[in-house]
């Protein structure tokens, strides 16, 4: 079928909206995906060799008219 993916469909429960939308800004930062991290991550969990722990971008640049609390 056109519309189908060559992989199969993996959900990931107990994760909300904000963390979802954050983890994808994330990936974004390091020019690539959440699937990518994910994998990266899965792999260094499971021992496959030759496999690193996922690093973590660079924090966003805080403005300085952001409130202290958001900061």
């Amino acid at each position: 079928m056109a519309n189908q993916h060559k992989e199969k469909l993996r959900g990931v429960r107990g994760v909300d909206d904000q963390l979802w939308k954050d983890f994808e800004t994330a990936t974004a930062r390091k020019n690539t995906d959440r699937s990518a991290e994910l994998r990266r991550y899965i792999e260094w969990y499971v021992g496959r060799p030759d496999t690193g722990f996922p690093e973590r971008p660079e924090p966003p640049a805080m403005h300085v008219d952001q409130p202290a609390e958001d900061r």
